[in-house]
């Protein structure tokens, strides 16, 4: 069997199709873009593994005509950021540890319910 060759322009929009609707699942797409459901999750996991680099990678070199104060202003609206987003992390552990919670009281209660 020979093996396909898509552009990379069709392998990212692909992946942003995946990305962008959450209820599909890598066999349905796949089956409508006509590609294999191996290719499509491959390609998937490359996009985020980039992008997870990207992230990571180190910024580029600082302007060496910043001044100390300039420095020291963008370093503190980096720290806010930080800080509003590990907020909004927190938050969100809080609301997910409160559901999680919620689900193991009903599934103890339907589960004592079924025993006869």
């Amino acid at each position: 069997m020979t093996k396909k060759k898509y552009s990379d322009e069709f392998k990212a929009d692909a992946v942003r199709l995946y990305e962008s609707r959450p209820e599909v699942s890598y066999s349905s797409l796949a089956a409508d873009l006509g590609v294999a459901r191996g290719s499509l999750k491959t390609w998937v996991h490359q996009a985020r593994k980039k992008a997870a680099m990207a992230r990571s990678a180190p910024e580029k070199s600082v302007d060496a005509s910043e001044t100390p104060e300039e420095q020291c202003a963008r370093m503190q609206a980096e720290i806010e950021q930080i800080r509003a987003r590990n907020q909004a992390l927190v938050a969100e552990n809080d609301k997910l540890s409160e559901e999680r919670d919620i689900l193991r009281k009903a599934t103890k209660y339907f589960a004592a319910e079924t025993n006869w």
